[in-house]
């Protein structure tokens, strides 16, 4: 049933350090909080609340915004704004959760970073691009190492297009995706003798990077982030001649830095003048939603970067398929050496990707998928941005809320308890940081599970934060 408008007993004060929006929207949900208002309630309009409470209707309108981001308030076009019926567990703001038990795992919902979204259009997409595949004959003999021509050279048209990047079919390699072509050119390095074998990474950065190069008996040499990705002052502590460098420019994992030009330059430069490699994973650069991708470092520095990409964030990890751009003589030296051991790319993959490519569907997914992932960074930007810092707002799967370590660590804790698994910084953190907080990805829940933790998460944060 819809309630009438109810008239709101609002007190702002203009001495509170807290923001006049903030005070309104803390007042609309204490309101709720107390029982005063039930869910299906009509709330004033804007104009009408603004007039009551003697403040711009801005104001207003901003703290409505808010409440609706966090779950509390309805917003129906052309019918005002209602009460949603939030759980009792929800309204508990002012003690943190103290679960007996997880929820079962059935339960559970992740906010973890990396994992898609696939929409229905890029599932029927991919049903058709598999009729071609059965439609072809099978693979006979072994296919090219470096992958079939012919969807190499759509790669080459897809990157420079849509990342500018220009390059030919003879510089690409498929991969089974970033960590795959990361191990190709580590391997390509490792032939060069003399060499210290050390990777440097950001830290805090990706984790299976560094287990990657660990595994191949490379060290490690962590590279603090800032919010703008890799501090590349910091590099002159690095062992000279260090062969290789590994980073994420266009979405920092897991901190969301965009490196600006000047930086990717000054990149590019210190791999001149020390003969160090670049290995660029272009992480999340499909999903930028303010402002276009920026260069390449590549297209910066061809003869000393490694270029990757993957499926894995548009059709899913579980697709294996990814590519790399490289020198002339790293794709000799990669090439021959999966020739010798066995190591092809399949070709029924590589069939079904040439086909979404030759359609325009992968152009096609890619922005049904970008236009979900806007609205839900807004949602956590406008839900999330009172409670501190936040890096990664307007690109890729994931944002960032900065927190003291201990701070992240208890909100982790207590979102897991009542069924949220998110991460924190520190888990992709090797050496101490000054830094830390919570890593919110929102690419691959449904809606209704999307806004459910996010209420959960704005509740822990509100125990936690507000006293």
């Amino acid at each position: 049933m819809t309630l009438p408008p109810n008239s709101l007993s609002i007190t702002v004060d203009r001495a509170d350090r807290r923001t006049l929006p903030v005070q309104v929207a803390d007042g609309i949900r204490a309101a709720i909080d107390r029982g005063e208002l039930a869910p299906g309630t009509r709330l004033p309009s804007t104009r009408a609340l603004s007039t009551e409470v003697g403040l711009a209707r801005a104001v207003v309108e901003k703290a409505y915004q808010q409440l609706v981001a966090e779950g509390w308030l309805d917003a129906r076009r052309g019918s005002g704004t209602y009460v949603r019926d939030v759980p009792h567990a929800v309204r508990s703001r002012r003690s943190p959760r103290r679960a007996q038990e997880n929820p079962p795992v059935a339960q559970r919902i992740s906010l973890r970073p990396g994992t898609p979204w696939t929409p229905p259009r890029a599932s029927e997409a991919w049903k058709r691009a598999w009729r071609d595949v059965g439609v072809s004959p099978p693979p006979g003999d072994y296919p090219d190492p470096a992958g079939l021509l012919d969807l190499r050279t759509r790669i080459a048209d897809l990157l420079g297009r849509a990342r500018g990047l220009h390059t030919t079919a003879d510089s690409i390699v498929v991969t089974t995706g970033s960590i795959h072509g990361l191990d190709l050119a580590l391997g390509a390095l490792s032939a060069n003798v003399g060499v210290e074998h050390v990777l440097a990474l950001e830290n805090p950065g990706y984790r299976s990077a560094a287990a990657l190069a660990t595994h191949r008996r490379w060290s490690v040499h962590d590279v603090p982030v800032d919010r703008e990705g890799l501090v590349v002052e910091e590099l002159g502590s690095a062992p000279p001649r260090t062969p290789a460098i590994y980073v994420t420019p266009s979405h920092q994992y897991p901190t969301g830095g965009l490196m600006p030009i000047s930086r990717r330059r000054a990149l590019a430069d210190w791999a001149r003048s020390t003969g160090s490699t670049i290995i660029e994973d272009d992480y999340d650069s499909e999903f930028r939603y303010g402002i276009a991708p920026l260069p390449t470092i590549t297209e910066l520095v061809p003869d000393r970067a490694v270029y990757l990409g993957t499926v894995s964030k548009t059709l899913g990890a579980g697709v294996r398929l990814g590519w790399m751009v490289a020198p002339p003589s790293m794709v000799e030296h990669i090439t021959d050496t999966r020739g010798a051991i066995g190591d092809y790319p399949s070709v029924p993959i590589q069939y079904a990707m040439n086909s979404l490519l030759r359609d325009g569907e992968w152009d096609r997914s890619v922005r049904t998928a970008r236009r979900i992932y806007r609205a839900r960074d807004r949602v956590v930007a406008a839900a999330l941005s009172r409670f501190g810092e936040l890096r990664g707002v307007g690109a890729g799967l994931h944002t960032v809320l900065v927190l003291d370590t201990d701070v992240a660590r208890h909100v982790a804790s207590d979102c897991a308890a009542s069924g949220i698994d998110l991460p924190t910084l520190e888990h992709s953190t090797r050496s101490p940081t000054t830094e830390g907080g919570i890593v919110v990805g929102y690419g691959s829940v449904a809606d209704d599970q999307f806004d459910r933790a996010l209420r959960v998460l704005v509740d822990v944060l509100e125990s936690r934060l507000v006293s």
